[in-house]
């Protein structure tokens, strides 16, 4: 349906555009043109029996000639011919609706595939979950009451629950016109656009359409003006109410039935249709006929219908056809056929009571119709076919439980076609999954009564991934299903290649689709939702997409935190290169791919990516909860759904993925918080774990990539952040005493600093496992694990010695005890290599640098050369090029890796623009002719490397969260100085105007123009050569030629009057508006970000104690004897570095296995907890109370019903007593025999406890 209401002008570009892309249509559509003159015997000649004139044909047939006589029988298929249709577009109705509906005029022989691809593509209605076709209650008749209301209560309710189309003649009149209400009604009432809308299309006779002159156009109609008049006269016009419309055109006019054959091939063809995403689900689409009332012409179209095994629900009562067909299906029982021999051969044929029968009930119901044989002949050929046919009876069941019939209608018809081998309940669940009525699954499949097999559930899971049904996985789940045989490589590749088209992943795996396939255009297409990728693919080779692309769109989402995924599934693990890897992958993907048989490794993991690549909320929900490291797969999901939210174009899908995102680190919080209150060694080490599952990563650097802040605010991160950042000193130590020991080493040794004991490896009673598997005095583990003798203990054992640590795990034996170091050595070590030492050394260097620096440019520095300070400043500032050269270079990641993690932190593009603007000073110092400008480049390099203290800074508690609102008050100031340069330079350029004439001097005229209108904000204000009234005792002159040799122009004061009027105005707007409007900027910005300032700060301190922890521990310019130790081990001793590894732990075997089971328990426990507190909500309250006044309305309608049965009952007794009374009268006045004993006596009591009872 398409929205209307906008402005004329815009709508006419749009309505202009609909009409080029839809101007194929009369290419493929025609209409019908009577072009053969039958006369109708009842007109006098006058009318064709089309329902023309003989004015409006354009020619008459040949047999017309010799007799009118010759043709008795108008037919459209000999007697019309077809012209490009004249009749398409949208309809917009007059007075009676805003929205628009899409109309086109068809012949009745168009193939329906056709209408079918129009419709669902171009029209874009969403494709059918079920397709009800209403049949009958056409014309005038007054529709029961009860009859609208399974209308709408009933039909609509459970369309709108399924997702269905409605197909009715859709005119004003009859059950078309209680449909068309129903649908509105019920589109007004809903109230979130999740649910499904109830699309209602109507077919009806071009011929019998009133004022359908208004909708004829040949370019099409966008929209035509269809004026819709409200009364009973004009019932035939189209009801506004309607998403579609289908004229057929047979040629006549203002006949009924002209749309019956095209309407049921319509059926006929989407019945043959898949439910699902681009038909992907495993059952097709249910079509059900619905009958209410009917004529007796009727029963050849149902005949046909059940021939073809369409099902039929009849609504009995409702009068005409509908009240004949269920008299004779339910009160007729089928007599035994019987053999009639003839000549050759033999046919069994209903006996001839039932064809008595039958008959008696035509003449009943059909007094007026002439042709009785043939009615008794469909009839029995219906009848043949019961099976198919359900009768409701609305009146008595009410129209509560109308989807369940619905249901039970559609499960009784597929039964007929379903194959031996299949389960009988299947049919009805695949009915329910394309609906999504999980509590109809709940209440009749999976109540415990039915077993069901892997077989009969691997489908409809399919079906409910694939459409979005996350309730449906649910409970397959729950019931038992075996995700592990079901999920396969080959089945994951199908899910992706599964993805909607039109939707960012399906752009961004087409674009790596493309990358593989040699697409250097489509590859480098730098919009995700370019739709170019769309129209190249259209042929089908999206169908080629693989685990490759899909492991590229994650490359893409998660940049260098993560190894490739799936790389091992496609034996990429030993290429580095890009390039080798794409060349090995597109050779294996066109060979035979044996790994696509193999089930998948981790499955919940695997479905969970899926779903939030495709940011389904409730389904990513549900896989996350059953996956494995729900923090790390948690905050995984908020990387990659931030990572797609700034890529996504639409608003609103943008913004639920970032709601998404904050829900999944709102839920790494919570499980992090359980785990930390249950046990906080083991909550570190689950921070710092390298997951399998997530190629390498840990809990620290994902959620740094999230930016989790809130992640990283918790207690429990920062506790860990602490421990590393001071070493194996205790975090209670004060910095005087760090920095006295910095000056006076020794006092290391001494008692001034307190360390933390180390563990004795050899020691049995503290390092005895508890019963749960962890060391009880497991401190050890939180305060040693980044110590500098854990450090050196793996530089001693190399690269194997990165996977052991040196605390002890039952069941694990340690691997190696590396021998005591002397107390000397240890002590030293302890102190020195101490991140906050580090931290400190590099502090208190920086100053020197800086004072260094001062001194060379106020006091030494000469332009006869450099002097010794000069030179000193210069290889100081050489050893931090080394270092950050260092940090650059010397990572664990590739080339390009390095670069792009180093240029993302801001602060080292400031020490890139230091290092940068010193080099060009100190290059144009060395020249004298440059000298004075290399200066000036130093001082004001000077300052940038100042302004680096900042960041120094920024791990104090207090100066750290003020550094962050500072940064966030910085971009108020760009927004203020934006306004303020636009008001300074009007009021600059009025005011030089204003006052001198003539000045054409570009240094006057840009201190007059923008720097003395600024010092009048802060009350510089030069009034004696402003206000002419003021005495100056500058010489000027008004000789034009001396002003431009650079004399001083004199004052104009004509208007010197409007110069003081400006400038009273210019302050008033500045000092009061403009400074006030920054005031109250960074109040508000203040107080926004203050209460997350301390979030934003322990986020950044990760960064800063990551950085100072891989430092060397001397700081510039000592640091170049580390990086010359560093050089000779890498290099020449070829020693592996250790600090790459920082902040990982791998764990393998029963530890990881128990860390793995522990963090399980804690999810659960959470989950539960949840689970309780949503229960006792009010809203989950309120929800259970309406369910329990649902059943009891329920019972209610069954007492009634029992009532009724009863009262029926009681009447029959009364019948059945009055009979015997009667037969007993009659037979004691017969003289024919005499009664061997009197007749019993009558009992009062028995007589009145039926009353009782009742």
């Amino acid at each position: 349906m398409v929205n209307t209401g906008g402005e004329e002008e815009g709508g006419t570009d749009k309505s202009s555009k609909r009409e080029k892309d839809k101007s194929w249509i009369p290419k493929i559509f025609n209409k019908r043109v009577c072009t053969t003159f039958v006369e109708d015997s009842r007109s006098n000649g006058a009318l064709c029996q089309c329902g023309s004139t003989r004015d409006t044909h354009a020619s008459v047939a040949l047999g017309d000639y010799f007799s009118t006589a010759m043709v008795n029988h108008w037919d459209s298929a000999q007697h019309s011919s077809e012209y490009p249709t004249d009749a398409f577009g949208e309809v917009r109705f007059e007075g009676a609706s805003k929205r628009h509906s899409y109309f086109l005029r068809l012949s009745w022989d168009t193939p329906p595939s056709m209408l079918y691809t129009l419709m669902t593509t171009n029209w874009g209605l969403p494709s059918p979950n079920l397709v009800v076709s209403v049949v009958g209650g056409e014309g005038r008749t007054k529709m029961k009451k009860w009859v609208r209301e399974v209308l709408r209560q009933g039909l609509v309710k459970a369309s709108q629950s399924t997702g269905a189309w409605i197909l009715t003649a859709g005119l004003r009149e009859g059950v078309g016109r209680c449909v068309g209400e129903a649908v509105r009604d019920h589109a007004t009432a809903a109230s979130s656009v999740s649910l499904n809308k109830v699309v209602a299309v109507g077919i009806a006779p071009w011929g019998l359409v009133h004022k359908r002159e208004q909708l004829v156009n040949p370019q099409g109609s966008f929209p035509a003006k269809y004026y819709v008049q409200r009364t009973w006269e004009d019932s035939c016009c189209l009801d506004n109410n309607y998403q579609a419309f289908l004229l057929v055109d047979d040629g006549s006019v203002g006949r009924r039935g002209g749309e019956t054959t095209f309407r049921a091939k319509l059926e006929d063809y989407i019945s043959h249709q898949r439910t699902g995403i681009w038909g992907s689900s495993s059952i097709e689409i249910p079509v059900l006929c619905m009958l209410i009332s009917g004529e007796a012409n009727m029963l050849e179209r149902l005949d046909l219908s059940l021939k073809n095994a369409m099902p039929w629900l009849v609504l009995a009562g409702s009068g005409g056809l509908a009240d004949f067909l269920s008299d004779v299906l339910e009160n007729l029982s089928l007599a035994p056929v019987i053999q009639s021999s003839g000549e050759g051969d033999s046919e069994t044929g209903p006996s001839v009571d039932l064809k008595e029968k039958v008959a008696e009930r035509v003449k009943k119901y059909f007094p007026t119709e002439a042709e009785k044989d043939k009615l008794v002949e469909r009839t029995l050929s219906i009848y043949q076919n019961k099976d198919l046919i359900t009768i409701y009876h609305g009146e008595h069941e009410g129209p509560n439980d109308f989807d369940i019939v619905l249901l039970k209608t559609l499960v009784g018809a597929s039964k007929q076609r379903a194959s031996v081998d299949a389960s009988p309940y299947s049919e009805e669940l695949k009915l329910a999954v394309a609906w999504n009525r999980v509590d109809i699954a709940k209440s009749e499949l999976f109540n415990g009564d039915i077993q069901w097999r892997y077989e009969d559930l691997e489908d409809s899971m399919t079906d409910a991934l694939i459409n979005d049904k996350p309730q449906f996985v649910r409970l397959f789940t729950e019931s038992g299903f075996n995700i592990l045989d079901y999920l396969t490589y080959d089945r994951l590749e199908s899910l992706y290649r599964s993805v909607a088209d039109g939707t960012l992943l399906y752009q961004l795996l087409l674009r790596c689709l493309a990358l593989r396939q040699g697409n250097a255009t489509l590859a480098n297409t730098q919009d995700p939702s370019n739709k170019v990728t769309s129209d190249h693919f259209k042929n089908g080779a999206a169908l080629e997409i693989s685990l490759f692309e899909v492991s590229g769109v994650l490359e893409l989402l998660m940049g260098d935190i993560c190894q490739p995924f799936y790389y091992d599934i496609l034996g990429l693990c030993d290429i580095s290169s890009k390039r080798r890897a794409l060349k090995r992958a597109s050779k294996l993907l066109r060979g035979d791919c044996k790994y696509r048989d193999r089930p998948c490794s981790y499955p919940w993991d695997s479905l969970f990516i899926w779903a939030i690549l495709q940011n389904r909320s409730e389904m990513a929900t549900f896989f996350w909860e059953m996956a494995d490291e729900p923090v790390l797969s948690a905050l995984s999901g908020c990387k990659m759904l931030r990572e797609l939210s700034k890529l996504e174009v639409e608003t609103e899908t943008k913004l639920s993925m970032k709601e998404l995102a904050q829900n999944f680190e709102n839920l790494a919080h919570d499980i992090f918080s359980s785990c930390y209150r249950s046990n906080e060694s083991r909550s570190f080490t689950l921070l710092i774990r390298n997951s399998l599952i997530w190629c390498g990563t840990t809990c620290l650097q994902m959620g740094m990539g999230a930016d989790a802040r809130l992640f990283f605010s918790h207690d429990g991160v920062q506790s860990l952040l602490s421990q590393i950042w001071w070493g194996d000193m205790k975090r209670n130590t004060e910095v005087w005493k760090l920095l006295l020991t910095f000056f006076c080493p020794f006092l290391c040794y001494t008692n001034l600093i307190s360390f933390r004991e180390q563990e004795d490896p050899e020691g049995n009673d503290d390092g005895k496992p508890d019963d749960d598997g962890t060391v009880q005095d497991h401190e050890n583990y939180g305060h040693t694990v980044f110590s500098f003798s854990d450090i050196k203990q793996m530089e001693a054992e190399g690269e194997e010695a990165v996977l052991s640590r040196t605390f002890s795990i039952r069941s694990v034996p340690q691997n190696h005890n590396p021998p005591k170091r002397p107390f000397i050595v240890s002590r030293w070590h302890q102190f020195w290599f101490a991140p906050v030492t580090s931290f400190l050394g590099n502090v208190l260097m920086y100053f020197l640098f800086l004072i260094l620096f001062a001194y060379v440019l106020l006091v030494d520095f000469k332009p006869s050369g450099p002097a010794i300070t000069e030179y000193v400043l210069y290889f100081w500032v050489f050893t931090i090029v080394c270092e950050e050269i260092r940090e650059t270079f010397f990572l664990g990641m590739t080339m390009r890796q390095r670069l792009r993690v180093y240029i993302q932190d801001v602060w080292n593009k400031c020490d890139l623009t230091a290092i940068g603007l010193f080099i060009i000073g100190l290059i144009c110092r060395m020249f004298e002719w440059s000298y004075e400008f290399g200066r000036d480049i130093l001082c004001v390099d000077y300052m940038v490397f100042t302004l680096r203290l900042i960041h120094i800074f920024a791990i104090h508690k207090q100066l750290g969260p003020k550094i962050i609102i500072v940064g966030k008050m910085m971009k108020d100031v760009f927004f203020f100085l934006f306004f303020l340069g636009v008001w300074l330079m009007a009021y600059g350029v009025a005011n030089q105007a204003l006052i001198y004439s003539y000045d054409p001097s570009p240094d006057r005229i840009f201190r007059r123009v923008f720097y003395r209108p600024y010092l009048h904000i802060f009350g510089q204000i030069p009034v004696e050569e402003i206000d002419v009234g003021k005495q100056w005792d500058m010489s000027c002159t008004e000789n034009r030629t001396l002003i431009e040799r650079g004399a001083e122009p004199c004052r104009t004061s004509i208007s010197n009057w409007l110069v003081v009027i400006l400038l009273v105005i210019y302050l008033l707007v500045t000092n009061i508006l403009l400074i006030n409007l920054l005031i109250a900027m960074f109040s508000y910005t203040f107080s926004k970000v203050q209460a997350n300032s301390d979030i934003y700060w322990k986020s950044q301190r990760y960064n800063l104690i990551v950085q100072y922890h891989s430092r060397p521990s001397l700081a510039p310019p000592f640091i170049i004897l580390s990086h010359i130790n560093l050089f000779i081990k890498r290099n020449i001793r070829k020693v592996p570095s250790v600090k790459i590894h920082h902040f990982v732990l791998q764990l393998k075997g029963k530890a990881a296995n128990r860390l793995k089971t522990w963090e399980t328990i804690q999810k659960e426990d959470f989950l539960t907890a949840q689970k309780k507190i949503q229960k006792s909500s009010d809203s989950e309250r309120l929800k259970r109370m309406s369910v329990k006044v649902d059943d009891v309305l329920k019972q209610l309608v069954e007492s009634r019903d029992f009532d009724h049965r009863l009262r029926a009952l009681e009447n029959e007794m009364d019948y059945c007593s009055n009979a015997l009374s009667w037969i007993v009268d009659t037979l004691a006045q017969s003289s024919t025999f005499k009664p061997p004993r009197p007749p019993p006596a009558s009992r009062d009591a028995f007589g009145a406890s039926p009353s009782g009872s009742s």
